[in-house]
């Protein structure tokens, strides 16, 4: 019964991810809504699952023999023997954005995250799935009054997003130091427009815009030293590399002038010197067996030589100046359980979890990073037999903290399914 439960359940979370995946990627959709994912690629997602989202995003020097760890693949050995995880996670985000006298608010709910693990020859392991990298949503419009033209409108507006499917593998030696290898590839549609139109209509309308498809595969290594420092408890290590490489793909560019002017260009991404900034990620941790752990880590990407300023579609839009730079964070969590085992009280067989970052943009407007800072909640409800459980995060932050900046207030959270199983296990009948 449990094992055609879970296959179902399993089987849904995909059709969930797939179907959810493809509907982000139609014209006219917001995968995320912000006035800051008009810059770039747009705005990054925080990478991980729910379990990762509710210490604060931390997990590149986690090892959790219950939980799918994304953020670094060298902990996909962190298991028990024969096992098979799978993790899927869902998210939505209220926000509220404020400029002076005048505030809008949006909301939107997709699915963040899928990962399946499972292990191959003795201390190696394997791992698949995919992700969010980034999201394009912005609709900006105001008037101004012209002495010839009259009332005249702008309006700019964006959407689309760009995901990453991996695969990965990784080895542990000497029962303490593991190594992983991830292969990525990257792909996604973003398209931005711009309009004037006005009141007087011998003035004719003008539209621009960009349709981006662009396309990337890079590579990530991780590494993760797993010092005892007494009976169950354990002293990890963790560091991260993500790979610069080169975008592909087309970019189509197109302008109206009314119904008599119609231009459109479209020019290969390839050899305009587009790339994804690097990223580098370093982790310490400290477990106590299964009850307690904490977490602090520290990711830098560059995107200074990505040339995202060059290039129609990712540079200016409107009269800010964007410019690539280099994106940091610092991020602490942890997890507490108070007895896993406890066969009389379901509350204390619950995972507790809280966490806190800040984060520097990868990008500046205006000479200035728009930086973020928020706070996270989360737990884990046992379900069935094992380790499967129903995860739930919390977030709430705020970005754009300099006061010129618009503030966008936000409130997050996601809900993540943990499926795990024993294969090839060889059941004795009398």
């Amino acid at each position: 019964m449990f094992e055609g439960m879970r296959n179902r359940l399993l089987a849904l979370a995909v059709v969930l991810f797939s179907a959810g995946s493809l509907w982000a990627q139609t014209e006219g959709t917001y995968v995320g809504f912000s006035p800051y994912s008009v810059f770039g690629v747009g705005n990054l997602h925080q990478a991980g699952s729910t379990w990762n989202r509710g210490m604060g995003g931390v997990g590149i020097a986690a090892r959790n023999n219950r939980f799918v760890n994304v953020l670094n693949p060298a902990s996909v050995t962190a298991r028990d023997t024969l096992s098979f995880m799978a993790d899927v996670s869902l998210g939505g985000r209220l926000s509220l954005f404020k400029e002076g006298d005048k505030q809008a608010y949006n909301a939107v709910f997709v699915p963040e995250n899928l990962a399946i693990s499972f292990p191959m020859w003795r201390n190696t392991a394997f791992m698949v799935g995919m992700r969010p990298v980034s999201d394009v949503g912005y609709s900006i419009s105001y008037n101004e009054m012209d002495v010839r033209a009259g009332q005249r409108q702008f309006t700019s507006t964006g959407n689309g997003g760009v995901y990453n499917v991996f695969a990965a593998a990784a080895i542990t030696l000497w029962d303490r130091l593991s190594i992983g290898l991830q292969g990525n590839y990257v792909f996604g549609n973003i398209n931005k427009k711009s309009s004037l139109t006005s009141s007087d209509e011998s003035y004719l309308s003008m539209t621009q815009g960009d349709s981006l498809q662009i396309n990337n595969l890079s590579a990530k290594i991780g590494l993760q030293y797993q010092q005892p420092l007494s009976p169950g408890s354990y002293l990890t290590v963790g560091a991260t590399y993500q790979i610069s490489t080169g975008f592909f793909g087309h970019s189509i560019h197109y302008r109206t002038l009314g119904s008599y002017y119609r231009k459109r260009t479209a020019d290969e991404l390839k050899g305009k010197g587009l790339r994804m900034g690097d990223e580098l990620g370093v982790g310490i941790s400290y477990r106590n067996t299964d009850k307690f752990m904490v977490e602090v880590d520290y990711t830098r990407t560059n995107w200074k030589n990505s040339n995202l300023d060059q290039v129609s579609g990712f540079s200016n839009v409107g009269d800010a100046m964007f410019a690539p730079g280099v994106g940091q964070s610092v991020r602490v969590g942890g997890e507490f359980t108070p007895n896993r085992n406890d066969i009389r009280y379901f509350m204390r067989r619950c995972t507790y979890r809280a966490g806190a970052y800040f984060e520097q943009s990868y990008y500046t407007v205006d000479g200035a990073h728009v930086n973020s800072v928020g706070l996270s909640l989360g737990m884990t409800l046992p379900v069935f037999r094992w380790y499967n459980g129903l995860s739930i995060g919390l977030e709430a932050g705020r970005r754009g903290l300099a006061t010129s900046q618009v503030k966008e207030n936000y409130f997050g959270f996601s809900v993540g399914f943990n499926i795990f199983d024993i294969w090839f296990q060889k059941r004795a009948y009398q």
